[in-house]
């Protein structure tokens, strides 16, 4: 799978996106270190709060069946039915990537022109609370 491939499938993604207030619609691709991909799109509730990102959606989607393992997330976000700009995960998101993930996980976010930018976890949680700090000593 090619990181363009990946980002082709957050975009894809999007479109099943539940997002009736905000408007703003955000799909994810996950790949696991096994080679399956699992989508994920944003959705949205109207007590706000209980909304769940795309990120998570797909990683709790792959973690419910079974993976536990990854290699990179792509992520596509924008108004309507355009990508608008890179879009990186939200803090929740980035923590919820620190549990199963190492620093050098990769995290791609699809700009509006058909490229992408490309991180790695490190860069967007430095100083990330992960399991190895519940570690006993």
């Amino acid at each position: 799978m090619t990181d363009k491939e990946l980002c082709r499938l957050a975009v894809e993604a999007r479109g099943k996106a539940y997002a009736p207030y905000s408007g703003y619609r955000v799909g994810a691709a996950l790949l696991a270190k096994s080679g399956e991909v699992y989508l994920g799109s944003n959705i949205e509730n109207a007590a706000y709060t209980p909304t769940v990102c795309a990120e998570r959606t797909a990683f709790f989607k792959a973690v419910s069946e079974g993976e536990t393992e990854f290699f990179a997330i792509a992520v596509a976000g924008g108004n309507g039915d355009k990508v608008g700009g890179a879009f990186p995960p939200c803090g929740v998101c980035r923590q919820v990537m620190a549990e199963f993930c190492d620093g050098d996980f990769k995290i791609l976010t699809v700009t509006g022109d058909g490229t992408f930018d490309e991180y790695t976890l490190t860069e967007l949680l430095p100083l990330a609370f992960s399991p190895k700090n519940l570690e006993r000593k």
